[in-house]
């Protein structure tokens, strides 16, 4: 490699012989690489270790590794992600494209094409990273508003008909995962997975008390919402004409 600074790779592989593959050749291209066998752990490590770039499997235990892609893109939308599955559908493929996901290679795979992909994935981050005109149009997508409400993601302040606040992290991480899902049921499992990178055998009622956070802010009835509803045996869901 030509930089001498080690970029970080971290691996989301619960085979150990691929993943053990994965990271040696890796290794042996200058890379720093570490490997997480299940989402939860991949959500962790790609939070405390801070990898340059992610090789991520779909089929892993714990939380899918669709749910640790849509939970890593509500907190970045930039982080280089190269999914590396055996589904090999095109619906597959578009529905990881939908998620956010940058490349996408299916198993079996030839090596000198992943190191290829991977390489373009790393210069063209450092590339925008630079880049100022790039800087300028991410910064004019951290807003939203709906129903006389407006959000600014960048700052976590959010205003309305009960003045202005500040939003906690979590409750911005919430906010985004609705809307990027406008319209679209959300189950508790699913919200846990991505809002929180649980299991989705967690039994928890953090989610309904984010809820009730939400609509207090938001809503001008919190007792009958017009945004954030409910839905009986399923979950939730965000609902609103674009403005």
């Amino acid at each position: 490699m030509k930089n001498s600074v080690k970029k970080r790779i971290l691996v989301v592989e619960d085979d150990a012989h691929i993943g053990d593959g994965l990271k040696l050749n890796l290794s042996l291209h200058g890379y720093e690489v570490d490997i997480a066998v299940n989402g939860p752990t991949a959500i962790q490590k790609w939070k405390t270790w801070l990898p340059d770039l992610i090789v991520l499997d779909i089929m892993l235990p714990g939380i899918d590794g669709l749910s640790v892609l849509k939970s890593i893109r509500l907190e970045d939308e930039r982080m280089p992600i190269l999914i590396l599955s055996a589904r090999s559908a095109s619906e597959d493929k578009i529905e990881g494209l939908t998620c956010g996901v940058d490349d996408y290679m299916t198993k079996p795979f030839n090596l000198d094409e992943f190191l290829l992909r991977v390489e373009r994935l790393l210069t063209r981050v450092s590339w925008s990273k630079n880049n100022s005109t790039m800087e300028n149009l991410c910064a004019s997508a951290q807003t939203y508003s709906f129903g006389g409400n407006h959000i600014d993601f960048k700052s976590s302040l959010a205003g309305g008909r009960h003045g202005q606040f500040r939003l906690t992290e979590q409750e911005v991480k919430l906010l985004k995962l609705f809307i990027a899902n406008r319209g679209r049921p959300l189950s508790r499992e699913k919200l846990l997975e991505i809002g929180w990178g649980y299991s989705g055998k967690t039994s928890t009622r953090t989610v309904d008390n984010f809820m009730v956070r939400l609509r207090k802010y938001f809503e001008k009835n919190p007792k009958k919402p017009i945004f954030f509803k409910s839905l009986r045996s399923l979950g939730y869901i965000f609902e609103h004409e674009k403005e």
